[in-house]
């Protein structure tokens, strides 16, 4: 049972990755918007508009009549591939959305609206892999993100074994193994009163360490944190508390260490890499280093 990590934390990010997703990509759109007439702008905002109350065909003309101001445009594509698929026009929805992923290979939001594509069209991702540059790695990786995100872990792992050991495919696959077992606990919660218990139990480390935070109550929480690490060794959350308590507790070569492991575990949880920046930049600061101070605040003011 102790292989069995409370996964939420660590999948945050991922799971989260819609909402992500809308927001960067609002702001990937008025970057792209500034380069182009008013006339172009009007058109594209209205088409986004007509797409969000689900008037897709005049979505559709509008996004095309952009296209007849600016025919390269990988962002009008993509949306014209959003746009298909939801007005259920899944060849077409398929044509541009490789246009997309062809033009930007490592675009997230690209491929994961082309895997939603082939899966509306009840296809495999195989189908279309000579159709795309797939041999580029930060696709793959992508790939593999995307998939963990939809709970989809056995193409995950598929796409995983694919690729060279390293730290990503290490770290994405300890978290597939962790969720697949999660998943196997929660089947048989109703099964098995032990089991719920057990659940408890793990689920109980997150919300005791939240407790202790809020209270700052920081040597009970260096403590607490420990406890939950040596059952759960690949959850960044424990590792940012253990290094929060060091911190706060005036020892801050120590806090490095940990958070840096955090760091080490961690995929694509802004919130918590954001918590983790500020620690990094206080911890460095309190040494006098103040360039990797800054190093991690300016991390906080990008958002990255």
């Amino acid at each position: 049972m102790k292989r069995i990590g409370y996964i939420f934390l660590m999948v945050t990010g991922l799971l989260a990755m819609p909402l992500m997703i809308t927001a960067q990509e609002e702001e990937s759109a008025e970057v792209f918007l500034e380069q182009y007439t008013d006339e172009f702008q009007e058109l594209f905002f209205e088409a986004l508009k007509q797409k969000g109350i689900e008037n897709y065909d005049k979505a559709i003309n509008l996004l095309l009549k952009c296209k007849l101001l600016n025919s390269e445009s990988s962002v009008l594509d993509h949306e014209l591939a959003k746009a298909y698929r939801l007005n259920n026009q899944l060849l077409l929805a398929q044509e541009y959305a490789l246009a997309a992923i062809n033009s930007e290979p490592t675009n997230l939001w690209y491929l994961n609206t082309l895997v939603d594509v082939r899966k509306s069209q009840g296809a495999d991702f195989e189908g279309i892999q000579d159709q795309i540059p797939y041999g580029d790695i930060r696709l793959r990786e992508n790939l593999a993100r995307i998939y963990f995100k939809k709970e989809e872990y056995r193409n995950a792992l598929e796409v995983l074994k694919e690729l060279r050991s390293s730290s990503f495919t290490r770290k994405l696959t300890l978290m597939i193994q962790d969720s697949i077992a999660q998943n196997s606990v929660e089947e048989e919660q109703e099964k098995t009163p032990e089991v719920q218990e057990e659940t408890d139990f793990l689920l109980g480390y997150t919300q005791q360490i939240n407790a202790l935070i809020g209270e700052k109550d920081f040597k009970s929480l260096k403590q607490v944190a420990e406890e939950a690490l040596e059952i759960y060794p690949s959850q960044p959350y424990f590792y940012y508390a253990r290094g929060l308590a060091s911190n706060q507790l005036s020892n801050n070569k120590e806090a490095i260490e940990f958070l840096n492991m955090a760091l080490d575990y961690l995929l694509e949880d802004e919130v918590l890499a954001s918590k983790i920046y500020k620690e990094l930049a206080a911890a460095y600061t309190a040494l006098g280093d103040t360039k990797k101070a800054n190093m991690y605040l300016s991390k906080l003011k990008n958002g990255s």
